[in-house]
């Protein structure tokens, strides 16, 4: 915003012309009691068309299991402690595999996107294992690791090195060259320089290959707790195969898609402590 001009007629290094402070733009958030709905809006529509359809017979039972029978298959596997046992086990599998990959992806963006040798050494064998789908690796692994939590984790990690390992490099790249040489003038030199400069400012991208990653996460952790597992949403997902409980499935879902709203929470938290100037770049 520029400031504004007014004929003072006073004489100065600018004669005439005095300099208005311009007002302050605060930033207008919305209101929290109208934030909240909006985002509840359209799930909470979906789980009411569920609704009226399970309770018309539109919707028929043996295809999807209704509102009343999935909370009661919830009721039952919380009163009898599997519920729990079996989530923070997947959350647990989940949490170390993302760890793992996150962090290998990282330093590995980081290398290829620093230097020419790097890069030459790093990236053609990180897009040969973007390019292989990771489900093809699990009999695979299920030969290297056998069917214990070392295959889960390996294969959740394998699954989401790849996403941060390109968010990562396509950020370190785009860091612009001055605000390094910048650094540099200050006396920011290797691990200092990458740490307090050249990552902050790659973060954004960081962030984004996080947020993918905890996604791709949930894909194999289906695919994993599906083989040689006693506990988990995934031997869930068996067991409802099995006895054909559809409101079993329909509550491993569910359990999916709450595992994924914990991740993005986790991430949002994140952004907002590590980057606060984004909320300034929304318009409305």
């Amino acid at each position: 915003m520029t400031a504004t001009l007014r004929d003072t007629g006073r004489s100065g290094p600018v004669a005439g012309l005095d300099l208005e402070t311009p007002a302050y733009r605060r930033r207008r958030n919305r209101p929290a009691w109208l934030s909240l709905p909006l985002r509840l809006l359209v799930p909470a529509a979906l789980i009411a068309g569920w609704w009226i359809g399970s309770a018309t017979g539109l919707i028929s039972e043996a295809v999807l299991a209704s509102p009343t029978k999935v909370w009661d298959a919830f009721a039952e596997l919380y009163s009898t402690g599997q519920l729990v046992d079996f989530s923070l086990a997947s959350l647990q599998r989940a949490a170390i595999g993302v760890f793992f990959g996150t962090v290998i992806g990282l330093v590995l963006g980081v290398l290829s996107g620093l230097s020419t040798l790097g890069e030459e050494l790093i990236d053609s064998t990180m897009q040969i294992n973007r390019a292989v789908p990771f489900l093809a690796l699990v009999p695979l692994f299920i030969a290297w690791f056998g069917i214990d939590e070392t295959f889960k984790v390996v294969l959740i990690a394998v699954a989401t090195v790849a996403p941060m390992y390109a968010y990562t490099y396509l950020g370190v790249r785009n860091v612009d060259r001055k605000m390094v040489e910048a650094a540099r003038g200050y006396g920011l030199t290797g691990w200092r320089l990458v740490a307090e400069a050249i990552l902050p400012a790659a973060l954004p991208g960081v962030l984004m290959g996080l947020r993918i990653c905890l996604s791709l996460s949930i894909t194999g952790l289906i695919a994993a707790e599906q083989v040689g597992t006693r506990e988990g949403i995934g031997y869930l997902v068996t067991l409802a195969q099995e006895y054909n409980r559809t409101d079993y499935m329909v509550l491993c879902v569910v359990l999916y898609a709450a595992l994924g709203l914990v991740f993005d929470a986790i991430v949002r938290v994140i952004e907002r402590f590590a980057m606060p100037w984004r909320r300034l770049a929304v318009v409305r």
